[in-house]
């Protein structure tokens, strides 16, 4: 793979070491933990505060804001009193966007310095240009001027460098010319990468960062192939832009985090929420625990299977329709469904009454998976289904080895409905799996197959045809060996071997415990394996349905997927939010503001608003939202339709009645059903 060593285990792409200072990034050093600073650089005493703050509770490497030269001048004193308080090991960066004066200024001061080089030297106005070569080597010449004296700066005083580019604030000359693209992200950095090799410069970082983890996935993939096309090697700074706050934040912030590390690649992370940034640190420091976990066990694989998605463009995997119920069908232009598995069937009738509630009509439980461990709890279902009417689509039966396939028949004859049978089929016995699809065909059934995707070729004489409509596979949660890679990997063999024999048969992602990297007790831990499982895997296109096994609250666990179906763009089930961390350059309380218009706006399913501190990448990373509620000014607002600013300089008092009448003017509003309100 071009961009990887392996799709199918963690094995750590090779960088050069840069120093931030004293901290070493890429090479052999761990993961680096990074954060910013959320006060106005400008307060010295307050900034210094926060430094402090952030490097008690782990952070490695701590960013502040230069947005103009007054600001950046302030590095020098936030530097002096961060070391007198002790923290001279911790390296500050400053964060520049617009102004290459205050990066000059900034270098002088500090052990690293980001530049965007979307608004670098450029300017972002959506203005259309039809660029001749000429026209375009003439801007190329531009920046080289422009940038290349901060790069000399930097060498003479010991400092590296990131190239930040952000998937909001691409030049309009790299719109115009790429578009809004991963490849535009890669090309806007590539360009100044080599201004700074003609230099000879090589202390250097780049990130590729999106609000979108599907669009933040490729470009760093894009990347990763571009520069090793011209044998570069330099450490990724990954994170997830604008991810917002709370449950969501994490989510989206692993989803693209931990897709990457898992693939090998990142070295420094930063997890970007809407919240007081100390919060940060925590989940950044579980997602970089959980993947250096899996380093010591890899080992390059010969003759790897070859993989069947494209990883630099994403399409959901083409599959054959199961009709689960009239209501419910999984397979091409249907959504991923979601099935909560109940540890054991004495759970049922509580789980029948938790996912029976109003506040789960836009996230229902789809099919409800119980365990069956033989003609005992068959006989208990027997008796209990025609009296328990089910919230769900279908039934699931998580059978054990020892169920006999003659044992189900009775079952399945006086079902209502249609019933999912989940089974383990072993390698040396594959005739089960034919007597399985038999049955399952026979009675108008399903049954999902779990196998190691290692022994695949022993299973495809029992698939059937292409169009089978009654089978969908998953991986046998004994497939995960200790040392032999991860689940995505797993998942990704088995989309392979599929493709391999031909199937179209759909691919269920069930989060187990067995599936987990390193599954802790707390709730972090096991968001984050299943943002890591279910997250990455739909972003590659892969996933039908999904479970979340490892929650056994039935409502936990249907929010907890939704969420991550959320997170990963596959199923929108509640207002999408994008909204950026807090920064000196904000210009308003955004932790408040994002929490008080969730609350106005929180039920508007499918529609997406951008809550934006600034006008840094404000307009770019909420180009496909539908609203936007941007800071214009202290203590006024902007309101964004799409890209266009439709609304200037409105009193902050008032900005929240004028975005919900903005909505009501598009068509968007609904008004919330106080049945489905939060208790």
């Amino acid at each position: 793979m071009s961009y990887c060593l392996s799709r199918f285990q963690t094995l750590r792409r090779h960088t050069v070491e840069v120093k931030v200072g004293s901290v070493g990034v890429g090479g052999a050093n761990p993961i680096r933990v990074q954060s910013m600073t959320t006060s106005d650089t400008q307060d010295i005493d307050a900034t210094v505060k926060q430094s402090i703050a952030l490097a008690e509770v782990g952070c490695e490497i701590v960013r502040v804001t230069a947005p103009n030269v007054a600001a950046a001048q302030c590095l020098r004193d936030i530097r002096r009193k961060f070391t007198a308080a002790g923290f001279g090991h911790i390296p500050l960066v400053a964060d520049i966007h617009f102004l290459p004066s205050a990066a000059m200024e900034a270098v002088e001061h500090v052990e690293k310095v980001r530049v965007n080089p979307g608004n670098y030297a450029d300017k972002k106005k959506f203005a259309v240009k039809e660029y001749s070569d000429a026209d375009y080597d003439r801007e190329l010449q531009r920046l080289h001027e422009t940038f290349s004296p901060l790069v000399r700066r930097a060498a003479e005083l010991g400092r590296s460098l990131r190239i930040g580019t952000n998937h909001g604030s691409l030049s309009d000359r790299v719109m115009n010319r790429y578009g809004d693209t991963p490849l535009g992200m890669v090309e806007s950095a590539l360009e100044f990468l080599r201004i700074a090799r003609s230099h000879n410069f090589h202390a250097l970082i780049l990130s590729m960062k999106s609000s979108n983890p599907k669009v933040m996935i490729e470009a760093y993939r894009l990347l990763v192939d571009r520069m090793n096309g011209e044998d570069m090697h330099y450490p990724l700074h990954l994170g997830v832009t604008e991810a917002g706050d709370g449950e969501d934040g994490r989510i989206k912030s692993a989803i693209g985090i931990g897709s990457l590390l898992l693939d090998g690649l990142g070295d420094t992370i930063r997890v970007s929420l809407t919240e007081d940034s100390v919060y940060e640190i925590p989940v950044a420091q579980a997602i970089a625990n959980k993947v250096m976990s899996l380093w010591p066990a890899a080992k390059p694989v010969a003759n790897e299977l070859a993989d069947s998605v494209d990883p630099f463009h994403f399409a959901r995997r083409t599959t054959t329709t199961l009709e689960l119920s009239p209501r419910c069908r999984v397979g091409p232009e249907q959504p991923p469904r979601v099935i909560v598995a109940l540890p054991s069937l004495a759970d049922l009738p509580a789980a029948i009454t938790a996912l029976a509630s109003p506040r789960l009509k836009d996230t229902p439980a789809e099919g409800i998976m119980v365990p069956v461990q033989g003609p005992a709890d068959l006989a208990e279902l027997c008796l209990a289904l025609p009296a328990q009417g089910l919230p769900c689509e279908f039934l699931g039966l998580d059978l054990a080895p020892s169920v006999h396939i003659e044992l189900l028949r009775p079952l399945l004859a006086m079902s209502p409905g249609r019933i999912l049978l989940a089974r383990t089929f072993a390698a040396d016995r594959p005739g089960e799996l034919a007597e399985f699809a038999t049955l399952v065909r026979e009675t108008g059934h399903f049954l999902a197959v779990a196998v190691d995707p290692a022994e695949f070729a022993a299973f495809a004489p029992g698939l059937g045809g292409p169009g089978d409509k009654n089978l969908l596979f998953t991986v046998a949660p004994t497939a995960v060996r200790t040392g032999a890679g991860h689940s995505i990997g797993l998942y990704r063999h088995l989309a392979a071997g599929l493709a391999a024999a031909g199937s179209a048969a759909p691919i269920w992602i069930r989060n187990t415990a067995a599936s987990t990297v390193n599954n802790g007790p707390d709730f972090l831990s096991r968001l984050t394996e299943a943002s890591f499982l279910t997250g990455a895997l739909l972003c590659d296109g892969l996933g039908d349905l999904v479970s979340v096994e490892t929650e056994s609250d039935p409502t936990r666990a249907t929010r907890l997927a939704y969420n991550v179906l959320q997170g990963a763009g596959a199923r929108i089930s509640k207002t999408e939010f994008v909204a950026c961390p807090s920064c000196g350059r904000t210009l308003f309380d955004l932790q408040t503001t994002t929490q008080r218009i969730r609350a106005q706006t929180g039920h508007l399913k499918g529609v997406k608003l951008a809550i934006m501190g600034c006008i840094v990448n404000g307009p770019g990373e909420m180009a496909d939202a539908d609203f936007g509620y941007v800071g214009g000014a202290p203590g006024k607002i902007n309101l964004y339709v799409g890209k266009n600013c439709v609304q200037y300089n409105i009193p902050e008092a008032e900005a929240d009645a004028r975005l919900i009448a903005l909505i009501r003017e598009h068509g968007k509003w609904v008004d919330p059903d106080p049945a489905t309100a939060p208790a």
